[in-house]
């Protein structure tokens, strides 16, 4: 039977530990850690993602080949990615394999020497995960977009850095920033499988005891207010990419809930959301328009982001801010916000069936905001919502004054 409890542990090491339990054959765990790209120094853009590809590559122990093998040989999958605020490094196994997993997970995050022969090459494989994103304006405008929003504050810098901040990087440059952030007071471990906390626990313990107590001090500077901007930025591709939006609350804030339920209501992935019967079902002006809300500890991204014919750009934009102003001036109706909050519940079901995914969220809110929202007090959450707390949050955060446009054209 699953279940949607949980269980919390902290070493002495200050290492926190999650666990959520389920009945699969099939278990994830990993390491969250606390650094992202905000969280670089101004002239080593791109260093925290540089690291996430680094960890691969060698350790006191093994050599890149061996970490690539220590979990492809029993089926396994070993996996790693990056983001403004935080680097996840996890597994995913059959639930015999668990210590196995631990132990080369460990040792990537508390033992990798960065080996100057495997810098050369791994430099020129980010350079080309660069160069594939600058051909992808559909995902690379969100990235142009937060550095709109953002403007001179860390969170608008690009994920990726560039190509002449990694050509002079090295193993010393490596060397700082790892181990600046990666102790285990700055990270979480966390699992979701058939285990006990006592399994976890003593597994953890058996491959981090070594690993002393280091506590780190983060200082993250909050961004300061901006003006809404629209700005063009000339690009030959065959549609126009836009984005529109501003400013949103942080993942602390008690209106998170009310702006993901506009958010899936605008532009979620139902092929009923108002965007897309507006824009495209209704007048075929898109393929593709989507809205998303993207919390930070201090701060959050709303965006709409769709694509269209050059000469529709205008009249899009126009549609679009009419839908917004909508919701700012009428609020739901009963029957609307019931449909509303089913349609977020049974989204919310249904994606936390997908056991990597959950675990991934399980990961970052812990790490983040030592709390883990289980999908049941999300539903809690979504029922109280009042129609007058939902156009509040319109108000404030899609309100035509308060939001930006950026558009890729011709």
């Amino acid at each position: 039977m699953e279940t949607e409890h949980y269980y919390t542990h902290t070493l002495p090491n200050g290492l926190r530990l999650i666990l959520q339990h389920t009945t699969s054959l099939v278990a994830y765990c990993g390491y969250a850690v606390n650094a992202g790209t905000r969280d670089e120094d101004a002239n080593m853009p791109g260093m925290a993602h540089f690291i996430e590809h680094m960890l691969f590559k060698g350790t006191e122990r093994r050599k890149a080949w061996h970490i690539l093998n220590r979990m492809e040989h029993v089926g396994g999958d070993l996996n790693a990615f990056t983001n403004k605020e935080e680097m996840v490094v996890y597994c995913s196994f059959m639930q015999q394999d668990f210590s196995r997993a631990v132990e080369l997970l460990t040792d990537l995050v508390f033992h990798s020497v960065f080996p100057e022969h495997e810098i050369e090459k791994e430099r020129e494989v980010i350079i080309d995960e660069i160069k594939m994103y600058e051909d992808t304006p559909a995902e690379l405008i969100f990235d142009d977009f937060e550095n709109l929003i953002y403007s001179g504050h860390p969170l608008g810098r690009n994920i990726l850095g560039n190509e002449e901040s990694l050509r002079r990087y090295g193993k010393s440059d490596a060397d700082q920033f790892y181990h600046r952030y990666y102790r285990p007071d700055n990270m979480v471990f966390f699992v979701l499988g058939n285990y006990t906390l006592a399994q976890v626990v003593r597994q953890v313990e058996r491959w981090t005891s070594d690993i002393a107590l280091s506590p780190v001090q983060i200082s993250r500077l909050q961004p300061t207010s901006i003006n809404p901007v629209r700005q063009n930025i000339c690009k030959h591709t065959h549609q126009a990419h836009l984005m529109i939006g501003g400013r949103a609350y942080s993942g602390e804030s008690s209106k998170r809930v009310a702006l993901n339920l506009i958010n899936n209501l605008l532009g979620g992935p139902g092929m009923n959301s108002r965007l897309n019967v507006s824009l495209r079902e209704h007048r075929g002006l898109v393929y593709e328009i989507e809205s998303s809300y993207t919390p930070y500890t201090d701060t959050g991204t709303f965006c709409i982001y769709f694509g269209c014919d050059h000469h529709d750009t205008e009249r899009c934009i126009q549609l679009v801010l009419k839908e917004l102003q909508h919701l700012c001036e009428h609020p739901l109706s009963d029957s609307q916000l019931r449909a509303a909050k089913k349609q977020l519940i049974g989204q919310i079901g249904v994606s936390s069936d997908n056991h990597e995914s959950l675990a991934l969220g399980m990961a970052k809110t812990f790490l983040h905001y030592n709390r883990f929202v289980t999908s049941q007090e999300a539903f809690k959450n979504i029922e109280l919502l009042t129609a007058q707390q939902l156009q509040q949050v319109a108000q404030e955060i899609l309100s035509t004054q308060n939001l930006s446009i950026l558009c890729y054209c011709q």
